[in-house]
């Protein structure tokens, strides 16, 4: 029987975005923010833990605030492989001088630029994104032929992914807080439904 494909976001990480900086700061507090862990206060949810007790494999990006979502959500209990094919998709600070704006707001501006086609200095494109997507797909597809493979990766990346599975034939059956931290998504193969348990989970909550 084939699995599920669930995709989680990590965490919130141990790194301010309460101050305005410039968009060549941007950079710097970018490359900060991938080398973060996440904040001492943070907790996975338990719905997460659960996901994670059943599914047959755990992947997780190689960036710091995945590898510790993975381990507190598995309670270190399950092996869990990081790739950096798992990485967020980047965010180049965008070419806007002089304003100082919100890390938060950078991220925003820098991901409509890249989206546009702004990739300076050999940063990866939008298109090679797509590619690498593509990729992740296809490896996630065959984890699942083994039962339910559960990956810790990131806000935009889990983004595309949604499109692509579904655009793939996977159908989304559950999904959990958007694109924020400690977020999910499961996703089944066209006509599947959800084991017992995991259906009476769901209608507990």
């Amino acid at each position: 029987m084939i699995g599920r494909i669930i995709t989680a976001r990590h965490g919130r990480p141990n790194l301010s975005r309460d101050i305005r900086i410039t968009a060549k700061d941007f950079g710097a507090w970018w490359a900060q923010y991938d080398e973060s862990g996440l904040h001492p206060d943070e907790a996975p949810p338990q719905r997460l833990i659960d996901l994670s007790s059943k599914a047959t494999t755990i992947l997780s990006s190689t960036l710091p605030r995945a590898i510790e979502t993975a381990r507190h959500a598995t309670r270190g209990e399950k092996e869990v492989p990081a790739d950096p094919i798992y990485v967020e998709a980047p965010l180049p600070p965008p070419p806007v001088p002089l304003l100082k704006l919100s890390p938060t707001t950078w991220g925003v501006i820098s991901r409509s630029f890249w989206f546009l086609g702004y990739a300076p200095g050999g940063v990866e494109s939008h298109r090679e994104a797509w590619a690498r997507v593509d990729e992740i797909a296809n490896r996630l597809a065959d984890y699942a032929s083994r039962g339910d493979v559960l990956l810790y990766a990131h806000g935009y990346l889990n983004w595309m992914l949604d499109r692509k599975l579904r655009a793939s034939g996977w159908r989304r059956a559950e999904r959990e807080g958007g694109n924020h931290y400690w977020s999910w998504r499961i996703y089944e193969p066209a006509g599947a439904t959800a084991p017992a348990s995991d259906r009476a989970t769901v209608a507990a909550e």
